[in-house]
């Protein structure tokens, strides 16, 4: 059976995603689980992924003895890098840890993999905020500017992509760069907009709204997310693949790939979604727009679409219903 690295693998999309490869692939899950939110959210998902029969190792990135130990005891064919310091607005109060994880994580682990000869494929996820302050509120694509990153989240990850371009160019290492917008659903992260919401609104508490709630977002509901992610894995970038349009590189064997739901919802109307489905009405406390932000996101998806015909679609009532049905029972079974 193929065997699979997921880095990241107790995270809100690497546990989805190695519940999903676990059907197909032989997964091995790395995780350092830092206390950036809630660790037993992390152990929960960790307890649900071992009874799958996942083998998981407690490895940070920035231990590279600890990674090159791994790799010696593991063909991989596929690596899913998705191990990362998230957050924008944390950005701003520990620098540091987004330097190091994302930068130098990032390193360490293509450092070892350029003289691994089984990968075949090295996926790796990125995120919208690369695209910076959309001016102009129409979908960006692959080919659009990202030299303007606003936070330092989204220009650690452009580090990051640089790196992995200069590998894959030197090394001939196949990379998928995929570009996330906004993703939600269950197991989320505590640190998100749904989440909070919806714990604040259930506790009756004030809600902060940054920008007076003139922002969109292109909000991606898990499964669709993770259905894309799955069909890409045979999608490995070279010149047999090319299609109209395409993001992949003339250089390398490299390509970029946005996965978003290709819809703007308007934040305002997003608490109306929330207030709706946990029928209670939502007090807001209104706040500036906050340093790092960005007030619109939209995705072209249509590359996506051209490589695996298949698109994130879910409504997003339908999603924030499924996120509010999973909280309401999670939460449930912890009181």
């Amino acid at each position: 059976m193929t065997k699979v690295l997921v880095t990241g693998c107790a995270g809100f999309i690497g546990f989805h995603l190695s519940k999903k490869l676990l059907k197909n692939y032989q997964v091995i899950g790395i995780d350092n689980l830092s206390d950036y939110y809630d660790i037993n959210l992390k152990k929960d998902r960790l307890k649900i992924l071992k009874n799958l029969g996942i083998n998981f190792y407690e490895i940070d990135i920035l231990d590279q003895n600890s990674l090159k130990n791994l790799f010696q005891e593991n063909k991989f064919e596929i690596i899913f890098h998705l191990a990362a310091q998230a957050g924008v607005r944390y950005s701003l109060i520990n620098p540091y840890s987004y330097i190091d994880t994302n930068i130098k994580g990032t390193h360490n682990l293509i450092e070892i993999v350029k003289n691994e000869k089984s990968v075949k494929h090295f996926i790796f996820t990125s995120t919208s905020s690369l695209y910076g302050i959309n001016k102009s509120h129409i979908a960006v694509n692959e080919h659009s500017e990202t030299n303007s990153p606003v936070s330092l989240y989204a220009a650690s990850k452009k580090s990051a992509e640089s790196i992995l371009f200069s590998y894959s160019k030197n090394f001939k290492i196949p990379v998928s760069i995929l570009r996330f917008f906004t993703v939600y659903g269950p197991w989320g992260r505590p640190d998100m907009a749904l989440f909070k919401f919806i714990k604040s609104g259930l506790k009756e508490e004030k809600i902060d709204l940054y920008n007076n709630g003139e922002m969109w977002r292109d909000f991606t509901y898990i499964d669709d997310l993770i259905t894309s992610i799955f069909k890409l894995i045979t999608v490995i970038p070279n010149e047999t693949n090319r299609v109209d349009n395409d993001s992949l590189s003339t250089f390398a064997p490299i390509r970029i790939i946005n996965l978003g739901n290709q819809k703007a919802v308007y934040l305002n109307d997003f608490v109306k979604i929330i207030e709706n489905v946990i029928d209670k009405n939502i007090s807001i406390n209104c706040l500036p727009m906050q340093e790092g932000d960005v007030p619109y996101t939209l995705s072209d998806s249509n590359l996506l679409k051209r490589l695996i015909n298949f698109v994130p679609s879910t409504d997003i009532n339908k999603g924030v219903k499924l996120f509010y049905d999973w909280y309401k029972e999670y939460y449930e079974d912890k009181n």
